[in-house]
This record gives structure tokens, sequence and C-alpha cells, in this order.
């Protein structure tokens, strides 16, 4: 099966080739790079900038809902929120997408129809990602079946930091050639990956296997996205861009809950990865809670004070 990047055909073409590739990656140096996350972070941005950047982020979040308890109702009323965050004010943007499981996917099909938000629905036994292969495949079927625009697929870690990484390459190539028209974000829980080594190696190995996006986490562990772990993957995807000519998007996931998060975040994109990226079809937000915090900025800055703890739904 093809990949995005035939430059690359090469390190592929063997389990030794792709680990001589990946640990020849330059190692990281983590005291520069948390130090140059730390510091895009102090960026002032004044009011108008500011209001930009806040509807820039609501239009970028993938609103999600991955709970057992999950039903067809909670469903709607997120689809719901998507398209009208602030039912008393209809300027405000409608968020990326509506994340969901596969078996939700129809359900948010319907209730998205002709807004133009996507169905993101998680896939390959998320979050754990244990399962045989066939199933993972049938799973992300279902996803596609159902409608979804894009499929969030979790890698194998077990897998990746045992240095099985054909293993990993091939799962993605398989899921990816399942997608059909659907999206591919690849998440690779960044903490359970340990290094900034294994950060830099997975999302060039999510590259080189088609990834659309690579995706920091699924939200459902202790370290999710943090400013170093997203500023190394927009490092890689500018790099991977300038030598194959391939933009692939990010997107953080679990941990970023204020809006002064979510600008530190653009900031980062602007100054590493470039203006290229501010869009939504290339950089995403895995943060259903922020999107309160942000319709509260938004309204301190349209009226100049806060509303009270109600104005906005909890979901």
């Amino acid at each position: 099966m093809p990949t995005t990047a035939p430059a690359f055909a090469d390190a592929t073409a063997s389990d030794s080739a792709l680990r001589r590739f990946l640990h020849g990656l330059p190692g990281v140096d983590a005291v520069g790079l948390e130090a140059r996350a730390a510091s895009l972070g102090t960026r002032s941005i004044k009011t108008t900038a500011k209001a930009y950047a806040i509807d820039l982020a609501i239009s970028m979040i993938d609103l999600t809902t991955l709970e057992g308890a999950d039903t067809p109702g909670k469903v709607r009323a997120l689809a719901a929120k998507a398209v009208h965050p602030d039912p008393t004010d209809r300027t405000s943007p409608r968020t990326a997408a509506v994340c969901v499981y596969p078996d939700m996917a129809a359900t948010a099909v319907a209730a998205l129809a002709g807004s133009g938000v996507k169905v993101a629905s998680v896939a390959t036994a998320f979050p754990a990602g244990r399962a045989a292969l066939d199933v993972k495949l049938a799973d992300v079927r279902d996803a596609v079946a159902a409608g979804s625009d894009e499929i969030d697929m979790v890698i194998d870690r077990g897998a990746f930091l045992s240095g099985r990484y054909l293993k990993v390459y091939e799962e993605i190539l398989a899921v990816k050639a399942e997608c059909g028209s659907a999206r591919l974000k690849v998440i690779f829980e960044t903490g359970e990956l340990s290094t900034y080594d294994n950060i830099r190696r997975a999302s060039w190995l999510g590259m080189l296997a088609g990834a659309d996006f690579i995706k920091t986490s699924t939200g459902k562990v202790g370290v999710n996205a943090t400013p170093a772990n997203t500023l190394l993957m927009l490092e890689a995807v500018r790099d991977f861009r300038a030598q194959t000519g391939v933009q692939i998007g990010v997107k953080p996931a679990g941990g970023i809950r204020t809006s002064k998060d979510a600008v530190k975040f653009l900031v980062l994109v602007n100054e590493t990865a470039g203006e290229d990226w501010l869009d939504n079809h290339w950089f995403r937000f895995g943060a259903s809670s922020l999107l309160n915090d942000l319709l509260m900025q938004r309204q301190k800055l349209s009226t100049g004070r806060y509303s009270g703890p109600d104005y906005v739904t909890v979901d």
C-alpha cells in the first residue's frame, strides 16, 4: 500500500530500515524544547488579536463525548451546541467537529446534516487500542459506513515501545485504507511514550504511514497535551512538509481548559509551523471544556462583563 511520502520509500522498506530512520532523527534537546515552549507562552496578545484568537480557537474545537453513558439525546444536544455554541449570540463560530464513538456516529451525522460541522469517530479499540487488527478495521468500517468525516485511531503503544515500528506503520496503513475519503487522525498517547525522542519518532512514523493529522492524546490518561509535546509535533509537520510538500494537521487533546491556554497554543502554531496551520483544517483542539471558557471570554470582550455561571451549558 502506498504512503503519502514516496520520498521516504526506502525508509519504510523493512523493519530494520524503519528503525534506522527513526533512530537517526536528531535527538530532542528537552531543556531547549521546554524553554522555547515556555517563552512562546509569555507572548502578549492585545484586545483585537485576542478576539480573533478566541473565535479561531472556537472554530478549531472537536466537541467530544466519549463516555459509556452516552445516549442519542446527549449526542444531539452536543451537536446543537457545536452548531450554535452560544444560543444568545449567533455570530459565534461553529466548532470544527463533534467526536463520538462509532455507534453514535449515525446520530451525530443526522443531527449535523447541512451544518458544515464534521463528525469525527474514535476507532481501533479506543482508547487502549488493545484488539486484533481485524477488530480494529471493523471498527473503522462501521464508523465510515455511518458517515463519519474523520477517524481518530490510537496506535499500538506496546508495539511502538518495544521497537516493533513496522507493525505500527502497517497498522496505520491498513486503517488509512479503510478510511476512504474520511481524514485520519493518528493518536500517539504522548503521556505513555515517556520521552520526547519517542514523540518525535511517533510523529514521523504516523506521517510516513499517511496520517492526515497527528494527535497527542486520548484525554484518558494522566498526561495529555502540553505546550512542549505540541511544539515538538508542530516542528515535525513543518519539517515533513519542507521535505515532501505534504501538509499534516496537528491536534493537541486533553488538559487545555482556558482561553489563555488556547491562545498560547495558537502562538505555538504561528511561530513554529506558520500561518498555513492557523485553520481548523490543519489544527484542532480536543478540549470540550475549553469551549465554555472561550464563550465566557468572548462575551466579556463584547460586553465588558462576565456572565453568571448559567450562561453556558455544562456539556
